[in-house]
């Protein structure tokens, strides 16, 4: 008997490229023996409706899409089956997840990797009760990834999230949070925040920081103060453009557990979507719970 997958594809992502070349990743599935079900995503939280709906059926799910359509297969994995394997094709504008992993950008490719590959097991979070990739963050530049218009996406690729971000520069909120986790402890303001679990983030390599182990059961924590001054806030990029840089402007460390009070709403970024505003977040390491399809020969966990 074939086994069964669950193919979800986004067929906006990116350039929308995928079309092209669908028609030659299924039959490099149904090669390796599978009966395939493609399902393109019509709107927001499609995939995660989908993969809740015919996971129980399926031997593995394969998501071909954006960090975004990739966080909502993962929810609904994690809801419906946790431990099923799953295989990412990467189609969209940064693909920081899957260059955090070493998985080809070739969709054919990548592809073949999933049938050649084996699985293995990395991190991923939670946040209050949602599950998330590879990144939660908030603050300063963080609503880019998805208030960026997806047509200019397609068209500059990474650099329409630089124009984006580039037009707030100027206009730098502060929060005024209590950070508390088994590493530190204080109450202070700050300006930006993430807490990840990659090698890249919007696709600037490094930025979260080095000795980044995918499947070690921490996240990468990275907070920004204020900057007083134009000098301070070119120090502040400077450091988090290179890791090796030390500033007193930013203070990183790694946990496995953070919770995060604030006295108003604070707007959340979770793997490049909005992620709803909380007062209080508490976000938490999931250690190896993705069963993820790699090539052994690329990958980083």
């Amino acid at each position: 008997m074939k086994r069964k997958m669950l193919l979800v594809y986004n067929p906006r992502s990116g350039t929308g490229a995928i079309r092209y070349k669908l028609f030659d990743i299924i039959e490099i599935f149904t090669k390796a023996g599978y009966d395939v079900l493609a399902h393109p995503t019509q709107e927001t939280q499609d995939a995660n409706r989908t993969v809740i709906q015919y996971a129980s059926r399926m031997d593995m799910v394969v998501c071909c899409g954006g960090d975004g359509t990739l966080d909502e297969v993962v929810n609904g994995l994690m809801m419906a089956r946790p431990n099923m394997p799953i295989g990412y094709i990467p189609t969209g504008s940064t693909n920081d997840f899957a260059s955090s992993l070493g998985i080809s950008k070739d969709q054919i490719i990548a592809a073949e990797d999933i049938v050649q590959g084996r699985v293995q097991c990395c991190d991923i979070g939670k946040f209050n009760y949602r599950t998330f990739v590879y990144i939660a963050a908030f603050g300063l530049f963080t609503d880019v990834a998805y208030q960026t218009d997806q047509n200019l996406k397609n068209l500059l690729g990474h650099g329409a999230y630089l124009l984006e971000a580039g037009k707030r520069i100027f206009n730098v909120p502060k929060y005024k949070l209590q950070i508390d986790s088994d590493e530190v402890q204080l109450e202070d303001e700050f300006v930006y925040g993430m807490i990840t679990n990659a090698t890249s983030v919007g696709g600037m390599r490094n930025l979260p920081g080095l000795d980044i182990d995918l499947a070690d059961g921490l996240f990468e924590v990275r907070l920004v103060y204020p900057p007083k001054n134009p000098i301070e806030l070119s120090e502040i990029l400077t450091t988090l453009l290179n890791p090796k840089l030390k500033s007193e402007h930013v203070l990183s460390f790694k946990t496995s557990n953070i919770r995060i009070s604030c006295d108003e709403p604070l707007a959340w970024t979770l793997d490049g979507e909005f992620g709803g505003e909380h007062q209080y977040s508490e976000i938490t390491n999931m250690h190896k719970a993705l069963h993820i399809v790699l090539n052994d020969a690329e990958t980083q966990v």
